[in-house]
């Protein structure tokens, strides 16, 4: 008897592999292997010279490895590795089938390394696009082997955000032990203050509008005391006798 739980694949969401994106597989597949301590079997393979018991139990285990690895690919996949007795063995046989040649990986890894090093937040993007941003080009370094620590990583989101955010990460920087900031809690803080933010913008565009809308008003009742509706009401007011007057003026005398 044994009290291990079966090993359930759909729980851990992996999309089954057709040859595609072999980099974010292999991420995901990883993970799902040490969530269930399988993956020392993918790396180093099974232990030679062990007892009969021992033997049992790493054969089994390599089978369950096996079984999550045939159930993460499609059926072309799956007959390239038919043949394979290891879980290690299936592993090496879908990385050299799929994984670039090690003269491509070298130069995508130096493309993507070099991409990380010139990220930089634009000055009207938003921090979950930049975030985003970050966190893909993260993977696919990751995904080909590269080691990047997630304190790296904060380090540079801090180092390259946009520059309505200079104050805030020098605050963190000063305030916040790096080496345990998480990049999720590195995105949240500056969220939040995004938010704060966007919201004073927001109060301070409705204030501007308000004060515009009140000089607008006192202009165009200052105008209208001069406007020439009251110039000729002014006119108007001077009678019949006015104009009479002013044409007798321009009567020229005839000689007699």
């Amino acid at each position: 008897m044994t009290n291990e739980a079966p090993v359930s694949f759909t729980q851990h969401c992996v999309p089954v592999f057709k040859g595609e994106e072999y980099g974010r597989w292999s991420l995901r597949m990883k993970t799902v292997f040490q969530s269930q301590e399988l993956w020392d079997l993918v790396e180093n393979g099974m232990a030679e010279g062990e007892d009969e018991v021992k033997q049992k139990k790493s054969k089994k285990r390599d089978a369950k490895a096996r079984c999550l690895i045939q159930q993460a690919v499609d059926g072309l996949v799956l007959d390239r590795i038919a043949e394979a007795e290891t879980t290690q063995d299936a592993w090496e046989i879908i990385k050299k089938q799929y994984q670039s040649s090690s003269t491509m990986v070298s130069v995508r890894k130096q493309a993507l390394r070099q991409s990380f090093k010139t990220l930089q937040m634009e000055d009207g993007e938003s921090v979950q696009s930049y975030w985003e941003r970050v966190v893909t080009i993260v993977n696919q370094v990751r995904g080909l082997g590269h080691k990047l620590s997630e304190a790296e990583v904060v380090s540079k989101v801090l180092r390259s955000l946009a520059p309505k955010f200079n104050y805030v990460a020098v605050a963190m920087e000063e305030s916040r032990d790096l080496s345990k900031f998480t990049l999720d809690e590195l995105c949240w803080s500056l969220q939040a203050h995004e938010f704060r933010v966007n919201k004073s913008v927001g109060k301070s565009s409705e204030k501007a509008l308000y004060v515009k809308g009140d000089s607008l008003t006192a202009h165009s009742k200052e105008k209208g005391s001069s406007s020439p509706s009251a110039g000729w009401s002014s006119v108007r007011g001077r009678g019949r006798g006015f104009f009479q007057r002013e044409r007798k003026r321009q009567v020229v005398k005839r000689p007699k």
